[in-house]
């Protein structure tokens, strides 16, 4: 059995299908169950694809016909354990799934392959598969290729928009997400619990690129459970660990897990959990609009003024939940009354903070 895993749309699907194809022709019974997370989730979709299972590696279609889970497992034990097959299962994302179909090595003849391809990395390592195959994202050079070659039908950059139009697309992508990408990416993190969400959210708010023990103590301080939590992002491909300890996160991830955030209130900055954008967070801050749905916010050298930015104990007086406040513009004075109202406060970060002493 042999495993691949990977973020949504990373290449996965369209990895086994080029195996499946240069292999196939070595097997006299295959079976390609695709859209498995979908098929399975629906009623009696377990069912219906051990029963596709069961027709294409055994060429029965209508001569056998399943009516229980359980009994689909014993007949696929029973009649493919001396049948050598290649079985491909598509995007698989929970262990009874697995259990059913493709439960063990014993279920199938000498020389069989089964491949697997997932978005949790936790499934393979608890079925035991013989190899885990973990897809990467490609490097400049490839993704300039894999680019080319759907723009340009060709490896190189051919003739046609000018740098200006193509810079132009590109500060579209960064602002407004493709839908299509978005909803892909999406998937696994509807799968997340609540908790998960929220470390989701804040570390592709705040901590992308942050080292992971720094962001563990911020995210334990707002009661998150985060070892629990990071690993469950890493096992789902949402995030990785670098060598040097440091948290990475796709930007296609981060941006995805920011529109997630703008969606809360799309007309409102002040009414949305987290705020990054530099012209947002001075427009909270100067008007003193800010809400208790504030939970997080990132000043950076971005937000200029001709003059000082000042804050005043009435700027954060209604972000009574705030719990992480980052700072990074040497415009900011503050008054010598200054307190901070939110005791759910963990995380301070403020360079050139102009107080002699915190509040």
């Amino acid at each position: 059995m042999v495993g691949f895993c990977g973020l949504g749309g990373i290449g996965k699907t369209t990895i086994v299908t080029a195996l499946y194809n240069k292999i196939s022709n070595q097997f006299r019974s295959t079976s390609f169950l695709t859209n498995f997370r979908e098929e399975s989730t629906k009623d009696s979709g377990l069912l219906k694809l051990q029963q596709q299972l069961l027709d294409d590696t055994l060429g029965v279609k209508g001569q056998l016909t399943l009516k229980k889970i359980h009994e689909g497992v014993k007949v696929i034990k029973d009649k493919l354990s001396s049948t050598k097959v290649l079985v491909f299962v598509d995007d698989i994302n929970d262990s009874k799934q697995l259990e059913h179909l493709v439960g063990k090595h014993s279920w199938f003849g000498h020389g069989s392959r089964i491949i697997i391809t997932t978005r949790k990395k936790d499934l393979i390592k608890a079925h035991e598969v013989d190899y885990m195959y973990e897809v990467d994202k490609l490097i400049e050079v490839e993704a300039l290729q894999l680019f080319c070659s759907y723009a340009f039908r060709q490896h190189l950059p051919g003739k046609g928009k000018g740098l200006k139009d193509w810079k132009s697309e590109l500060k579209k992508l960064q602002e407004v997400p493709n839908m299509e990408i978005t909803n892909v990416l999406k998937i696994s993190y509807d799968g997340l619990d609540r908790t998960q969400k929220m470390i989701f959210l804040d570390i592709a708010c705040f901590f992308k690129g942050a080292h992971v023990e720094i962001v563990t103590q911020v995210l334990d301080g707002s009661g998150f459970k985060a070892e629990s939590g990071i690993n469950a992002l890493v096992d789902r491909c949402l995030i990785t660990i670098s060598k040097n300890k440091k948290i990475e996160m796709h930007d296609s991830l981060a941006q995805m897990g920011k529109e997630i955030v703008y969606k809360e209130c799309p007309n409102e900055s002040r009414e949305r959990s987290r705020l990054w954008k530099h012209e947002d967070v001075c427009r909270v801050l100067t008007i003193n609009t800010g809400t208790e749905k504030i939970e997080g916010m990132l000043l950076n050298d971005q937000c200029t003024s001709e003059h000082e930015i000042k804050f005043t104990s009435e700027t954060f007086k209604r972000m009574t939940r705030l719990r992480v406040l980052m700072v990074n513009n040497n415009q900011v004075q503050l008054s010598e009354d200054f307190t901070f109202p939110s005791h759910d406060l963990t995380y301070l970060y403020w360079a050139g903070y102009s107080l002699a002493s915190l509040p």
